[in-house]
């Protein structure tokens, strides 16, 4: 087969996965079809090397990490094979997405039940492999009740069609089972979320011995999943939620006992640290009931109105222990709340105390009738350990998800770790609980099982294994004959980065080795984001490519900070990692662990090329300040010779810039000149600086003469800085961050004085009055201000923090005027590309609550436009530049049609547009200022 990987880059990107743990495999495997698959598992067998099945590589448990072959079924088997609504079943190959699934069922009033948080990018084949549940599991059961049949190549080189009955085709596993009837009769499937260890519970005779059903949750240990047929469920016409507030989190624990008689199809706990934590990110979070620890309940009705009914009965019946109760009609609303829900393990990277927080002892699950005082003896080892959490979970199930900030980076950690980890899976087991609840075993709780059962039931989970794998070449080290859990832990294997960074790194403690450590492998970037607005992550869309995602640059760039497998920021593996990354900043707010790579790809590069050669585009690209300011002295001329096919041609050659890539203009005029050439208004109006970036000044001075009418129509008095002020952005993207921090020294320093500190200064929210709003023009070169410029200069710089706290979009200002209205836009039919960089780091809220209100008809456009300033035009990336476009942008301008007006505040995307579609797109500005009044 000819998807084999060996090479250094890859191993690095397929050696964690969600988990703790690092294991580079030898090689990776990306089959394309069952016959492939079988002679992957062939070929380990004849040479004994170990393989492990991998599919979103989301477990959390190191379930998905192997030292011989790791064999990606996501990569091409992603393929519904049929779905059969009168029955209600779908064959599927192991790599399809969840989402997929459902989307293929939805048209039939069907869905499958188990909906895990990943479910976005996780992949049948692994929730099989983990047994998994999510929040719904609770009315529709996990994955193995709603497994009918498997294709399955097991250890020994047998493919069969596991299914009830299919125990005896496999030889000795008959006999197994009945030499273990007594301990596997009490002591497995005690209870829902019991997912420790192999489910044996269902090779019983009285179970129909369904091998099927037994083979969910053995991680891979058994067989390798080539295909499932698979039950679905229909779906309920209507849900609501309804949200219960308690004084903390063991007390809405206790209360889960009283809403089950409700039947709800979840029933979920989070408390008031993960909403800190919502909140402190820059999210918004929807209005919750007075509470420090929440139920989220879902509720079903056959009609809305039979929904809402129950969700009547539900707040009556809450009683004195719920502080207050809110059901949530607005299905935005109940989404959001969701969506906080399903980040829980991003939120929770970081422990109320700011340290990094891990996923070592993570979704223990108990009898939902122990849960509250589970939760809180768990509560009382963690401060008896010094350690902090943020918990959320399962509460109808009696799981709880946790992520904990053991110190891996100190003398000792690790055996804090390992006492911590014992005395909890004790804890659990007192409980009568499960050390997983259904994110499987893996490599971090198999060790404890012994705490779980007795050496029968151990045995006899050994003899299943002998019968399936007697070579034990299946993902080894997991579940039978285990690897400490302790071993191969990835962060105890680096060491601290801090000299002579470019960036400061304040919220990682001035270590680059913490900050690409963020990533813990969930996986929000392997998904595509783009309908719900997100951006991350643009290159993957377009090459559905690990190499391409932020989690495969992470790891990347976390083999090169511990040396092993990638040596060092300067070599190859990380070059080609980062080739595709477009520096869009969609990770920084779509990430929920706050990974930056746009940072982290412009340290690389001053690391890299620091008082060295730098590649042409550097030069070219990276100086466009200086270039245009030297064409802005004869503006015509520099059009003449750029637009000259042989000087073209040769300018881009020299310059970096691919051949196919028009070369914009300068505007015959800038902003600056045509400022100083108007009169001034009115002394006595509220003063606003404009601020010129260089694309506003010498490319686009439309959008700042429509910036200026606007904010003169508004009732201000606009002024512009006495000199170019240049925010540094294109020697940041690419790199050149010494001449970047001259360049924004100066530019911040003068702002502060032209700005001043006073009142209206706090944020796009505050009221705005007096000298103190500075407002910007250019999204990405307004995020500089807001974001890179703290972040090189210094959190506490006092230059920094006065223009940071003044930068402010135009609809930002607009918005918080009093007394402003907009211009009467009602029949205008837009499509928007919010900027990547507004989106991450400035918001387009504003954007859209004006022209709401303004009375227009807006499609925002989720993902980037593909050009991504000197992304797209630099040699070598105009291909994926237009893959990128065609994700969404493309598609929606063409689908909203010719008179639709394009609105892009973003020069590139403005740039993009004109080119690959032909229109010509409004900045916010030139739309307010035409439009009705």
């Amino acid at each position: 087969m000819a998807g084999v990987d060996a090479s250094a880059r890859r191993r690095a990107e397929y050696s964690t996965d969600a988990s703790l743990y690092r294991v580079a495999p030898e090689l990776v495997a990306f089959p394309r079809d069952a016959d492939e698959v079988v002679a992957v598992v062939e070929t380990c067998l004849g040479l004994g090397v170990p393989l492990t099945a991998r599919g979103a590589g989301t477990s959390i448990a190191g379930n998905a990490v192997g030292t011989g072959v790791v064999m990606d079924l996501a990569r091409h088997l992603g393929r519904v094979r049929s779905l059969d609504p009168e029955a209600a079943t779908a064959r599927v190959e192991p790599g399809v997405v969840l989402d997929d699934l459902q989307a293929a069922a939805r048209p039939h009033g069907l869905r499958f039940g188990p909906d895990p948080s990943t479910h976005s990018r996780c992949t049948l084949g692994g929730m099989i492999g983990n047994n998994a549940c999510g929040s719904r599991a609770l009315a529709y059961g996990r994955t193995a009740d709603n497994v009918l049949e498997l294709d399955v190549v097991t250890g020994t080189g047998q493919r069969l069609a596991a299914r009830p009955g299919a125990v005896g085709e496999v030889p000795g596993l008959d006999a197994v089972v009945r030499a273990a009837l007594g301990p596997i009769r009490t002591q497995f499937g005690r209870f829902g979320r019991q997912g420790s260890g192999y489910s044996l519970e269902h090779l019983l005779p009285e179970r129909g011995g369904d091998l099927a059903q037994a083979l969910a949750g053995s991680e891979g240990t058994l067989a390798v999943v080539l295909g499932a047929t698979l039950r679905l469920v229909k779906a309920p016409a209507a849900t609501i939620l309804v949200v219960l507030g308690y004084p903390d989190m063991a007390a809405a624990a206790d209360a889960a006992g009283a809403v089950l008689p409700h039947h709800p199809v979840a029933l979920e706990g989070i408390d008031a640290r993960i909403i800190d934590v919502v909140r402190r990110r820059g999210r918004a979070v929807p209005d919750l009931p007075k509470g420090g620890g929440w139920l989220l309940v879902e509720l079903p009705g056959a009609t809305p109105a039979e929904a809402e009914a129950a969700a009547a009965r539900l707040t009556a019946a809450a009683g004195p222990d719920a502080l207050a109760a809110k059901v949530l009609h607005d299905p935005s609303q109940a989404a959001a709340v969701w969506r906080i829900r399903e980040d829980g393990a991003g939120f929770g990277g970081r422990s109320p105390a700011g340290a990094p927080a891990w996923a070592g002892w993570e979704d223990a699950a108990v009898p939902p009738e122990r849960l509250g005082a589970y939760l809180r003896d768990f509560e009382a080892l963690l401060a008896d350990h010094g350690l902090g959490g943020i918990p959320y979970g399962h509460f109808g199930d009696g799981c709880l998800h946790v992520r904990i900030d053991f110190p891996f980076d100190r003398p000792g950690g690790q055996a804090v770790y390992r006492s911590f980890v014992e005395q909890a899976a004790a804890l659990v087991a007192g409980h009568g609980g499960s050390m997983s609840g259904e994110h499987g075993d893996g490599r971090a709780r198999s060790e404890l099982l012994p705490l779980m059962y007795s050496p029968d039931a151990i045995g006899a989970m050994a003899a299943v294994k002998a019968a399936l794998d007697p070579r034990d070449l299946l993902n080894p080290g997991v579940l039978v004959r285990p690897r400490p859990f302790d071993a191969d832990l990835r962060r105890t294997m680096v060491r601290p980065v801090t000299g002579r960074l470019g960036f400061r790194y304040a919220e990682d403690g001035g270590d680059l080795t913490s900050a690409v450590h963020r990533c813990t492998g969930i996986g929000r970037c392997v998904a595509d984001n783009s309908a719900a607005g997100g951006v991350m992550c643009p290159s993957w869309l377009a090459t559905r490519d690990e190499k391409d995602t932020t989690r495969g640059r992470s790891r990347v760039l976390q083999e090169a900070v511990n040396g092993t497998l990638v040596r060092g920021l300067s070599s190859p593996e990380v070059r080609e990692s980062l080739e595709l990354c477009l520096a869009c900043k969609g990770c920084a707010s779509d990430c929920p662990t706050g990974v930056d790579m746009a940072t982290y790809k412009a340290e690389v590069l001053h690391q890299t090329y620091r008082r060295r050669l730098r590649p042409p585009a550097h030069y070219s690209l990276g100086w466009v300040p200086r270039w245009a300011a030297l064409a802005a002295r004869a503006p015509r001329l520099a059009n003449l010779l750029l637009a000259a096919p042989v000087l073209s041609q040769v300018a881009k050659r020299l310059a970096g810039v691919d051949r196919r890539r028009p070369l914009p203009r300068f505007a015959p005029q800038t902003l600056r000149t045509w400022w100083r050439r108007r009169p001034a208004a009115g002394p006595t109006r509220p003063r606003v600086l404009l601020w010129p970036d260089t694309f506003t000044d010498h490319f686009s001075p439309s959008a700042g003469q429509a910036a200026v009418q606007v904010l003169e129509d508004a009732g201000y008095r606009v002024e512009l800085p006495d000199e170019p002020l240049c925010c540094a952005l294109t020697w940041i993207s690419t790199g050149q961050l010494d001449t970047a921090k001259r360049a924004l020294r100066h530019a911040v320093d003068r702002l502060a004085t032209l700005v001043g500190e006073g009142p209206g200064s706090k944020g796009g929210s505050a009221e705005v009055r007096g000298a103190s709003v500075l407002v910007g023009l250019e999204p990405s070169c307004l995020a500089v201000l807001r974001h890179d410029a703290p972040a090189l200069l210094g959190a506490d710089d006092p230059a920094a923090v006065v223009v940071a706290r003044a930068a402010r979009t135009l609809a930002e200002v607009l918005g918080a005027t009093p007394g402003w209205a907009p211009p009467d836009l009602s029949g205008v039919v837009a499509v928007a590309q919010p900027h990547c960089h507004q989106h991450a780091v400035l918001g387009w809220e504003a954007d859209r609550d004006l022209l709401a209100r303004a009375g227009a008809e807006v499609t925002a456009v989720g993902g980037c436009c593909g050009l991504a300033g000197n992304f797209g035009a630099e040699r070598g990336h105009y291909d994926v530049s237009v893959a990128v476009a065609e994700t969404a942008l493309l598609p929606a301008v063409r689908a909203a049609g010719p008179d639709a007006v394009v609105l892009a505040d973003g020069f590139s995307c403005r740039t993009q547009l004109d080119h690959l579609a032909g229109r010509r797109a409004l900045h916010l500005a030139e739309l307010l200022a035409g439009g009705r009044r």
